[in-house]
C-alpha cells in the first residue's frame, strides 16, 4: 500500500512493496527502496509480531528509551518516513493482548492513513512551540477504531530534524516540565472523511500520550475520543485516566487504554523496524 490520503483498511495482509509518497495533491510519487528479500521477511515478522508483544504492563512503554543512541541506528531512524511502506508503521490491524483495562485484549483496526505533511496545521499553537526546537522533517499519522467501532485514536510519529543531544534535551525539557500531560498541549486527531472517524476533532479528544524519543529523532503520541461524535469537557492524560480508582469519563471509558496501548505497538514497531533497517548483510 503506498501512502495516500484517506486510505481504508478492511484487510490484514501488509504490502512488501515499493514505498510511494504523494505531492500536494495527494498524487503518488515513487521514493527510495530499501532492502531484499531478507528485508521482506523480517518485515513480515516485524508486523506480525505486534500481535505478540503483550504482557507488558499497561501504561508504561514496552521499550527502555534510556541510555545513549546508537549513532547508525539513530540516523536511520529518521529517514523510514520515506523508506518504509505505510503497512510497516501503521499496519493495518494491531493486536493489543492485555492492553485494556483490566487486562482485556484489544484489536485496532486501521481507517484512514493521512497524507505525509509537514507540521504546519498538526498541532496546537503550545505543542508546536514547545516541539519546535527538534524541528519538524515529516509528520505521518493514521486513524485506528477498536473492534467495536466505539472509540477512535489517532497515532502520530514526527519525524524531528534534531540530533541526538537534542532529542534528549526536549526530552528531559518534557520531563522536567510534565509538558506531556498539559491539556493545552495536546495533539490533533486526524478525522478521516467517509469513515467512522469522521466526527473526530479538536472537540472530540478525550485522552492523549505523548513520547519524545532518544534513541531516534522521533516523538510518538496518540489522541482518542468516542466514534459516535460526542465533545468531551475534561479530556485527561492516558496516564491519568488508567491509574486505579480513575472516575473520569475518559477513564471508565477505557480512552487512556486505547490511546497508550496503541502507541506503544507503534512506537514498537518502529524501533523493531528502525534495528533491521540497520543491519549490515553477513
Amino acid at each position: 500500500m503506498s501512502w495516500s490520503a484517506g486510505a481504508v483498511a478492511a484487510r490484514s495482509v501488509v504490502s512488501l512493496g515499493p514505498p510511494e509518497g504523494y505531492d500536494a495533491r495527494g498524487r503518488g510519487r515513487a521514493l527510495a527502496v530499501r532492502g531484499g528479500p531478507r528485508t521482506a521477511a523480517a518485515a513480515a515478522c516485524v508486523v506480525l509480531g505486534i500481535g505478540l508483544i503483550g504482557g507488558a504492563v499497561t501504561g508504561s512503554r514496552l521499550t527502555d528509551d534510556s541510555g545513549p543512541a546508537g549513532a547508525g541506528t539513530f540516523a536511520t531512524a529518521g529517514t523510514l518516513w520515506h523508506s518504509v511502506p505505510v503497512d510497516r508503521l501503521f499496519p493495518p490491524t494491531v493486536q493489543g493482548p492485555g492492553a485494556g483495562p483490566g487486562g482485556a485484549d484489544r484489536t485496532w483496526t486501521r481507517v484512514a492513513v493521512a497524507p505525509d505533511s509537514d507540521c504546519a496545521d498538526a498541532f496546537d499553537p503550545l505543542l508546536r512551540k514547545a516541539l519546535a526546537p527538534a524541528g519538524c522533517a515529516r509528520l505521518l499519522r493514521a486513524t485506528y477504531t477498536d473492534a467495536t467501532q466505539t472509540y477512535v485514536t489517532t497515532v502520530g510519529l514526527l519525524f524531528t530534524k534534531a540530533d541526538a543531544a537534542a532529542m534528549s534535551s526536549l526530552a528531559a525539557r518534557f520531563q522536567r516540565e510534565g509538558l506531556a500531560r498539559r491539556t493545552d498541549l495536546m495533539p490533533r486527531p486526524y478525522a478521516a472523511p467517509g469513515t467512522v472517524a469522521a466526527s473526530f476533532g479538536d472537540k472530540q479528544r478525550a485522552s492523549w500520550t505523548l513520547s519524545v524519543l532518544t534513541r531516534m529523532p522521533v516523538v510518538v503520541y496518540a489522541v482518542s475520543g468516542w466514534a459516535d461524535g460526542r465533545g468531551v469537557d475534561t479530556p485527561q492524560p492516558a496516564a491519568d485516566a488508567m491509574r486505579a480508582g480513575a472516575t473520569s469519563a475518559p477513564a471508565q471509558a477505557g480512552l487512556g487504554n486505547e490511546a497508550e496501548g496503541l502507541a506503544d505497538r507503534i512506537e514498537q514497531a518502529l524501533r523493531t523496524t528502525a534495528g533491521t533497517a540497520t543491519e549490515k548483510p553477513s
